[in-house]
């Protein structure tokens, strides 16, 4: 008798023990709920430019093509040694365009006629010595550039500047998605996406002479200004509650 209530007692007990390891054992894998959630963060930085680039050309005209051309090489090689000479070391002269058109009369509701030839030899300049730009504008003009298209400043390595907006705009992101997962009772468990943009801006610019040969003493004040480098940053983490 003493045997039998023994054995039902430690089956009992087993019993019992084995029913609370159960519920434990279920209790653990009991898994944690993960939500996706899509945050982002921009920032921009403000640097200043390093390089300038002008755009100049030379245009000539004449009744006979071969004239408005060789008056057109004599001008453009007299523009470029005088920006050589002005922009100074390391500064860049490539050709960016070049021209020989006939210019038609088109009165009196006749055929057009071919009344004389329109030469233009355009030319972008790269310097890096940007309190001079003015004074490179104006020795072009003198020597016979009579169109000044187009003025731009930008920053040969933006990596740097590139880099801290980046940083920001992520550091952005982070904390709007660390917010969501306090909302939420949880943690940022991880990131499952990333996508990054910059662009680079600045004000514009613009400068013509008209045509007409710029003879003062003072050079042509020219202001370089501040370049804008925007990043964006779109993430897609994974918050655990």
């Amino acid at each position: 008798m003493q045997n039998s209530i023994g054995l039902r007692t430690g089956l009992s007990i087993l019993l019992s023990v084995g029913m609370a390891g159960f519920w434990l054992t279920g209790c653990s894998r009991k898994s944690n709920r993960t939500t996706k959630v899509t945050v982002a963060g921009e920032a921009t930085t403000q640097v200043e430019p390093d390089t300038a680039l002008l755009s100049i050309a030379v245009v000539t005209q004449s009744s006979q093509a071969v004239t408005a051309q060789q008056e057109n090489a004599r001008k453009s090689e007299a523009v470029a040694n005088a920006v050589r000479a002005k922009a100074g070391s390391g500064v860049e002269i490539k050709t960016s365009d070049y021209s020989l058109q006939p210019q038609y009369d088109y009165r009196d509701n006749r055929l057009p006629k071919i009344v004389g030839y329109n030469a233009r030899n355009s030319v972008i300049v790269t310097m890096s010595d940007l309190k001079n730009v003015g004074a490179v504008i104006d020795a072009a003009s003198n020597s016979g550039a009579n169109s000044i298209d187009g003025i731009s400043f930008i920053m040969r390595q933006t990596s740097p500047a590139r880099g801290q907006a980046l940083a920001e705009a992520t550091q952005q992101a982070m904390n709007k998605a660390h917010s969501i997962a306090q909302a939420l009772g949880g943690r940022v468990a991880r990131v499952v996406e990333e996508n990054e943009a910059s662009t680079v801006s600045q004000d514009e610019r613009s400068y013509s002479n008209g045509g007409l040969s710029v003879q003062s003493k003072m050079d042509t004040p020219i202001s370089s200004g501040q370049l804008h480098i925007r990043s964006s940053v779109q993430l897609i983490v994974e918050i655990e509650s």
